[in-house]
């Protein structure tokens, strides 16, 4: 029996699962945060390339 309350107690302390989860948290919360920023500048971005695109085509002639 102490055999199977030894594993019982090591099964308790090993933390090791919640870091896996804190870091995957962690993950999560970047690529919302990245996903709003891009969210925000959408509209400047499509503009700038636009832009850019437009005076590559006036650039070569097209």
């Amino acid at each position: 029996m102490t055999g199977l309350s030894r594993r019982i107690g090591a099964f308790v302390r090993d933390d090791s699962g919640a870091t896996a989860i804190e870091y995957g948290l962690v993950g999560v919360l970047v690529s919302v945060a990245i996903i709003s920023a891009l969210l925000l500048v959408q509209s400047s971005l499509l503009d700038i390339y636009t832009f850019v695109q437009d005076e590559m085509q006036k650039a070569v002639g097209g």
